[in-house]
């Protein structure tokens, strides 16, 4: 199997062209560490400066299900069970937040670690694996956020009309939460395809003859990391993931005739 690019097994060459001890290796993570960890600091409290509005943008699909669906949810207003729930789910959104916020930085630091052990063509390929992670991943959130009010109407519908409702804001900012990894997750599903084909693991052949089976590993996929389970948001990731596979397909061949042709 041959790969895109290959690892080097000599030590990180700093600017002074000399080898780094495992000293220097770790000092310059332990750097790194402590900036990612400053920034994701930094973002946390910008959250929390902020946590109104950030919890009524966190809360908006559920008031539209309220507002669409009054008969299922009369009262839309979100409940604790303790002292300390709100307190928690405060630190908890100003986690996810702060992480979000410093997500660039933080990708900046781990790029600027194992940057000086590539070389120029592995370079090549690092940027747009990592680029195209980051969009998928930020796009795949946003679509799960805004599709997230489908799949809480057709959730609350089966709990019976005598149900009344009273959502925890623990359990719905986790909820939220999953939700978003869920699909963010789901939505590098074209990136680990078009780099199996880049190191020769799988063939836009073999991809474009197996796409029934395909469409059936997908169909199951999505159904287990949802967490809802729900039949909505399982179509609503389903055909994205169906649509990215023939997508990876052709960026697939595309990039493996230019290597060829580089060759």
């Amino acid at each position: 199997m041959k790969l895109p690019f290959k690892f080097r097994s000599a030590q990180t060459q700093p600017s002074g062209g000399e080898a780094m001890t495992l000293t220097q290796h770790l000092g310059e993570l332990r750097s790194r560490i402590i900036r990612s960890v400053l920034a994701v600091s930094l973002g946390m409290m910008v959250i929390l400066a902020f946590y109104d509005p950030v919890l009524r943008f966190l809360r908006q699909p559920y008031a539209n299900v309220c507002a669409r669906r009054p008969d299922l949810v009369q009262d839309c207003d979100f409940s604790t069970l303790g002292p300390l729930e709100g307190f928690n789910t405060r630190l908890k959104i100003s986690l996810y937040g702060g992480l979000i916020l410093a997500l660039p930085i933080v990708l900046w630091q781990i790029w600027r670690f194992i940057v000086p052990a590539l070389h120029s063509k592995e370079k090549k390929y690092a940027i747009p694996f990592v680029l195209s992670s980051v969009i998928l991943f930020v796009l795949g959130g946003f679509f799960a956020y805004y599709t997230l009010d489908k799949g809480l109407e057709w959730l609350i519908s089966w709990s019976g009309s005598d149900v009344r409702q009273a959502f925890q804001i623990s359990k719905y900012v986790s909820f939220v939460g999953l939700m978003v990894a869920a699909f963010g997750i789901g939505f590098e599903f074209p990136v680990l395809l078009v780099f199996l084909q880049l190191a020769g693991v799988l063939k836009p052949r073999q991809l474009v003859q197996g796409w029934r089976v395909a469409i059936v590993v997908i169909v199951v996929i999505a159904a287990v990391i949802t967490p809802s389970g729900d039949p909505i948001t399982l179509l609503l990731l389903s055909v994205p993931l169906m649509l990215f596979y023939f997508i990876a397909i052709l960026i697939g061949h595309l990039a493996t005739r230019n290597r060829k042709d580089d060759d």
